[in-house]
């Protein structure tokens, strides 16, 4: 074979390669309105950045035919490139061979650009759309599964790692994003479970879709599993694109930092202002954290996480001043912002991802106390609700808290209080902060002289009477303010400039927990 022949047969291998199953299974995958392995990756990535590894890789197994099809790149496509000129690594199951089924050959390609990532210090990204093992292959591919899972095990909290599913996800392949930071998850094409509709069916005699048991909004809305919603293969591009522009490339690193032209001070103070009102009179009025939330960060822009499940939380990522931030916020618009066993687990999540990654945290605090019930504390709202304690208590980062109205018992010492290395702790001048609400303090306190009042009317007066003489002698932020637990009492139009402030005078903070092998964290 002369040299022109050497370069033909290059070339015609990698045109193989790139076919991938071929034009009629990609044409199908159109149809379906989603795009293929290569089209995915060529669209994440900054233009002309993609270097792929492992082109030519076949599998091994001789069984069941399988020896005469051994098509290039085994159904994988590795490699990496750059997102806003940032190196990243990426792989892409293409389903349009083999099912995208994982072997322990395209395992491999997967467990080689893990452990660069985790040696070059850059985010992994992973497109899944796959049909799972390959059954053909037996142990040797649940094998490759198993050296996946130690990986994503391993540099959790070293690298950002970043899970797509764009396609079906099933069996064991779930665990693997499951470990990642972050599952995002394609409207009517995707899905996650464990076990699939006609297994439960014949185990548990329930009848349930795949949409139903594992659909995008299922696991986006229902339990949690998915952080992010997109309509299409596009848009879930963009958002991954979004999410790693808040994010460092490692644990070392800081998060990129923007230029901003939206002032500290803003000249138009119109949002600024319409924070002094936008508390209620009434404190079981409520209000949309969100919108406190918009007014504060640059440009009013906030990149949330997990916008459809547990919403009486709010979590995200914003910028002050340029610097990425992450948002830890209760809502009293739902479930007037109680902590519930969902909010606690989503909370905790998100803070030890920004303690992982060197994110500085803000928390604006409305939380009248954990969710009562029989279903909460069966539930575990204990252990759980300790989670959001422990990921506060333990992050190094920067932590600034803003409390905008009430901070009730237990609730209050979770949500980032000084008295768990928050570095400054604001509060507004409507912050109701005691161990309990005046109604309640009230009826445990003054019990006997409630009930030696004469007739219900003057029991009621009197009930009133005591309340507005809790609220202003225990329940102002003015008494946490004399004992040093509230740094300052700020004015609401304020709140942007002192957060920036202090983010800015906490840029080089240093803090460390005692040496340890690890914390026993309440699972």
């Amino acid at each position: 074979m002369n040299l022109e022949e050497k370069l033909a047969e290059l070339k015609k291998r990698n045109h193989l390669a790139e076919e991938g199953g071929g034009a009629k299974r990609r044409e199908r995958q159109h149809k379906e309105g989603k795009m293929s392995a290569r089209e995915r990756i060529e669209f994440l990535l900054d233009d002309g950045t993609f270097e792929e590894t492992d082109k030519l890789v076949t599998h091994r197994c001789n069984d069941f035919g399988m020896a005469e099809q051994k098509p290039y790149g085994d159904g994988f496509v590795t490699g990496y490139g750059r997102i806003e000129g940032r190196l990243v690594y990426v792989f892409a199951q293409d389903f349009t061979v083999f099912g995208g089924s994982l072997s322990e050959t395209n395992a491999g390609k997967i467990v080689k650009i893990m452990d660069l990532a985790a040696k070059m210090g850059a985010p992994l990204i992973g497109l899944n759309d796959s049909g799972g093992a390959r059954i053909q292959e037996g142990v040797a591919s649940l094998a490759g599964y198993a050296d996946i899972f130690l990986r994503n095990t391993l540099y959790s909290g070293v690298v950002p790692q970043i899970s797509a599913i764009m396609g079906p996800c099933a069996g064991g392949a779930v665990y693997s994003p499951a470990i990642t930071d972050f599952v995002l998850m394609v409207d009517k094409t995707s899905y996650m479970f464990i076990t699939g509709p006609d297994v439960i069916k014949t185990v548990t005699h329930e009848e349930v879709t795949k949409e139903q048991l594992g659909g995008a909004m299922t696991h986006n809305e229902t339990s949690g599993v998915a952080h992010f919603l997109a309509h299409d293969d596009a848009e879930c591009l963009s958002m991954v694109r979004e999410l790693l522009s808040f994010v460092p490339s490692n644990n070392l690193d800081d998060p990129p930092r923007k230029p901003c032209t939206d002032p500290a001070d803003r000249n138009d103070a119109r949002a600024d202002a319409a924070l002094d009102s936008i508390v209620p009179a009434q404190s079981n009025q409520p209000y949309d954290m969100k919108d406190v939330i918009h007014a504060v960060v640059d440009d009013a822009y906030f990149f949330e996480v997990q916008e459809h499940y547990a919403k009486n939380m709010v979590v995200g990522f914003a910028r002050l001043d340029g610097r990425s931030i992450g948002i830890v916020a209760n809502n009293p618009a739902m479930l007037a912002g109680t902590l519930d066993i969902n909010a606690s687990v989503k909370g905790a999540r998100f803070v030890r991802f920004c303690d992982c990654f060197n994110i500085p945290l803000v928390t604006f605090e409305d939380v009248p106390g954990f969710l009562p019930g029989t279903a909460q504390e069966y539930g575990g709202i204990i252990k759980h609700g300790a989670k959001l304690l422990y990921a506060f208590a333990e992050a190094t980062v920067p932590k600034v808290t803003v409390i905008t109205r009430k901070a009730y018992g237990g609730a209050y010492c979770v949500m980032a209080s000084k008295h768990i290395r928050t570095d400054v702790n604001y509060a507004w001048p409507t912050a109701e902060i005691a161990v309990m609400g005046p109604e309640g303090a009230v009826d445990i306190v003054y019990k006997r002289e409630l009930d030696a009042a004469a007739n219900p009317q003057e029991r009621q007066e009197l009930r009133q009477k005591k309340i507005e003489e809790f609220r202003d002698r225990f329940a102002s932020p003015y008494v946490a303010a004399d004992r040093g637990f509230i740094d300052a009492i700020i004015q609401p139009h304020e709140t942007r400039k002192k957060l920036i402030q202090a983010l800015a005078m906490l840029e080089n903070k240093r803090d460390k927990n005692p040496p340890k092998k690890h914390g026993n964290i309440p699972l």
